[in-house]
């Protein structure tokens, strides 16, 4: 069997040695944010996954995020909002039409994991999608999507017609 491996410098030893889990995914994030990062066009769905991913997938606490858009649906800002507990967060509508002004957001995407590793969205979930929705709406913010990060796996609330 042929052990794959990343290596990084040591810089007090000057020599190479195996990279750590924390510093695999942190060059991974780096990569990915600037890929998806402020000004990018979001081109593909799997760009922004892939993003997603890395930012929620390992998380053992719900984290509910917004992915801030101009009208040509380039990145703005990636924020976390709400942060709960192993099986839910709450979610203020106030407060995530308050941030998307703030960034002068013309789209958004609504993002959040499951720590659970179950990807399903639940009643709770499709709610205050349909609330979201509606609040941005009024303010004339889209709602392009909304994305639960579960394990490996990224649900789309667009591909199954429930936005």
């Amino acid at each position: 069997m042929i052990k794959q491996c990343l290596w990084v410098r040591d810089v007090d030893a000057d020599s190479l040695r195996e990279a750590t889990h924390e510093e695999i995914v942190s060059a991974a994030r780096s990569c990915l944010a600037r890929r998806v990062g402020r000004g990018a066009v979001l081109q593909s769905p799997g760009a922004t996954r892939d993003f997603i991913l890395v930012e929620l997938s390992e998380r053992s606490h719900e984290t509910f995020c917004v992915l801030h858009l101009d009208n040509r649906h380039r990145v703005i800002a990636w924020q976390e909002l709400f942060r709960g507990t192993i099986d839910g967060a709450s979610v203020y509508p106030r407060e995530v039409v308050k941030e998307a002004l703030g960034h002068n957001a013309a789209a958004c995407i609504l993002v959040h994991n499951h720590p659970s590793g179950v990807a399903e969205p639940s009643q709770a979930d499709e709610l205050i999608t349909r609330r979201l929705r509606e609040a941005l709406a009024l303010v004339d913010i889209r709602t392009l999507d909304h994305l639960i990060v579960a394990g490996t796996t990224v649900l789309s609330f667009a591909e199954r017609g429930l936005l």
